[in-house]
């Protein structure tokens, strides 16, 4: 039409009918203010998914089923922000150094056991890392910590011992 054509003849190049020309989606001002409501409610409550929007707006008296909500709300290219992944331990850490001798690095351990009549044991176990011997096992009904460091000095103790 900027070139001089006619409406009619404009429409029947294109092969569109007239009234197409002068035709307003009525959708989209019913919709606005459901829609300004959705996005204030959005930034409200960013956890809240399309589902759980639509319930705000029904108070107000926009009522609306699940399928309209998401209509909007993707239409908005409304969305629940993304989880953030959690932080995991870097790739890149060094690895702990294995021991080279007897006697530097100690490993403690529970294992927990019961007995036929029901009563539950524990057993504390201290473990050289070089060498995996035992350097002491103490079982008991209940370990407090007092006891295990008790045991650790013991297990040390008998270490000593041994090598005389």
């Amino acid at each position: 039409m900027e070139r001089g054509l006619s409406q009619r003849r404009v429409c029947a190049l294109l092969q569109l009918s007239r009234s197409m020309l002068s035709y307003e989606h009525k959708r989209a001002t019913q919709d606005a203010p459901a829609v300004e409501r959705m996005k204030e409610l959005a930034a409200q409550y960013p956890r809240y998914g399309y589902r759980l929007v639509r319930i705000f707006p029904a108070r107000d008296g926009h009522r609306m089923s699940a399928s309209r909500a998401w209509r909007l709300w993707s239409s908005e290219r409304l969305q629940v922000p993304r989880k953030r992944p959690r932080r995991r331990v870097a790739a890149s850490r060094p690895c702990p150094w294995a021991p080279d001798r007897a006697n530097p690095v100690w490993s403690y351990d529970f294992v927990f056991d019961a007995c036929a009549n029901g009563q539950q044991l524990k057993r504390l176990t201290v473990i050289d890392e070089c060498t995996k011997e035992a350097l002491a096992i103490d079982v008991a009904g209940s370990i407090r910590s007092a006891r295990v460091i008790e045991m650790c000095c013991a297990g040390s103790s008998n270490q000593a011992s041994r090598r005389r």
